[in-house]
């Protein structure tokens, strides 16, 4: 049973609350861990498309070829990989087969040399077409796609492909090196699939993205997890969003009247994904009171449907004057969640003209990053903010670095990978 597979965890942000005359807020951590990582991981269907455009001479992509071989040795025989390159034409440079033979896989890497501009549909549709080969229940598939440019005509034909894909059961891992990509794009084409989008600043980090990548496919415990939380009468809810492993705003889309829905993707070994809800809880008595239940559903590694945990989230109120207690884990997650709020709401104002709003929305950002120790984020934010005063307007790599460093507030890159 998924009990013993997966851990439910529901946590306020602050126990118990004051009795008072009128609604509140209350703030709760739901998190989903996975138990124990399997012996045998389940086997991979892995592929690689990769920009190799013009753009991406010299040291991107020595990079590249150097990350994309680090992978290469730490699949399995078990795993299948493929390798399509693109420009503005495509070439599969390794059609999909099983990953026994390294040194050929190798061979095949270091003969990448860089062409041409950026035609993302056609490497994305080659990607496809080798991931087809090898789709089933036995295997987990992923789309590795790393660009440093703009793509010219053809984003609406990506987003069909991804949509495509993510129908497949394939997740895309989608990232933008240098600062000449549209992360509009990339966003869209990671959330089709239930994957994700990311910044890579400097070359030597491709590494770093690379592994992660793989080791989050290679530790999949469980697919599209799924959060449902029924509220008993009167608790509304305001809000929601993902706090690991990612930052992301869900929208008002997971909100209805007495239920929230949200999907929480994959879930990973040694990984927690989580949510935060902002909810308005009724008037009560002193005593300890049913808020809601939390249902997780989740699908197991050759489980032939999904599983489900429950839990009843109590919430206990009280007439005594001690100070709140609140829980400081959850209560910085809120923090982060601000921050990042606040940034994302900058930017989109930016773009509208608002520079003193996004002024105002950065300096508040900024304070809130200082506050949890995010100084270097905290100087960059405060730098943007001077830069929006001054008439200058955001930079390109200023734009990127607060919406996924932001998205980012939850993790810390792992050093070791670069």
């Amino acid at each position: 049973m998924m009990a013993d597979a997966v851990t439910l965890t529901c946590t306020w942000g602050r126990a118990p609350l004051p009795v008072t005359g009128t609604p509140q807020v209350a703030y709760l951590l739901v998190e989903a861990t996975p138990a124990t990582q399997p012996s045998v991981p389940v086997p991979l269907n892995f592929c690689f498309v990769l920009d190799r455009s013009g753009s991406m001479q010299g040291a991107k992509l020595e990079s590249m070829k150097a990350a994309t071989s680090r992978v290469i040795e730490t699949l399995t025989p078990a795993d299948v990989v493929s390798i399509v390159i693109f420009d503005d034409t495509v070439q599969t440079l390794v059609p999909a087969t099983p990953a026994t033979d390294p040194a050929a896989l190798l061979a095949a890497v270091n003969t990448i040399t860089e062409s041409g501009g950026t035609a993302m549909s056609l490497g994305l549709q080659a990607g496809q077409a080798e991931l087809q080969k090898y789709l089933g229940p036995d295997r987990l598939s992923y789309l590795v796609l790393l660009t440093d440019g703009q793509t010219w005509g053809d984003e609406d034909l990506c987003r069909t492909l991804a949509n495509d894909l993510g129908q497949a059961g394939v997740r895309i891992t989608a990232l933008g090196l240098g600062v000449e990509w549209n992360e509009k794009l990339l966003d869209d084409l990671a959330d089709a699939t239930g994957g994700v989008s990311d910044y890579i600043a400097e070359p030597a980090q491709i590494a770093t993205f690379f592994q992660r990548a793989l080791r989050s496919a290679q530790g999949t415990a469980a697919t599209d997890a799924r959060l449902l939380l029924r509220l008993v009468k009167e608790v509304v809810p305001r809000a929601v969003h993902r706090a690991t492993p990612t930052i992301a705003n869900l929208g008002y889309q997971p909100i209805g009247e007495s239920e929230v829905a949200v999907k929480l993707g994959d879930l990973v070994h040694g990984q927690v994904n989580s949510v935060v809800l902002d909810l308005m809880v009724p008037v009560r008595s002193a005593g300890t009171f049913r808020i809601a239940q939390a249902e997780l559903h989740a699908t197991l590694p050759g489980a032939s449907g999904p599983e489900v945990v429950k839990q009843d989230l109590l919430l206990s109120f009280t007439t005594e004057a001690a100070a709140p207690v609140y829980d400081p884990r959850v209560m910085n997650l809120v923090e982060k969640v601000t921050a990042f709020k606040l940034q994302t709401r900058a930017l989109a104002e930016a773009e509208l003209g608002n520079l003193s709003g996004a002024t105002q929305k950065l300096r508040a950002a900024a304070t809130r990053l200082l506050d949890l120790g995010e100084l270097d984020l905290a100087a960059k934010t405060t730098a943007q903010a001077d830069q929006l005063e001054q008439g200058s307007g955001l930079s390109a790599e200023g734009q990127k670095e607060l919406r996924y460093a932001t998205r980012r507030l939850t993790q810390k890159l792992d050093e070791a990978d670069v």
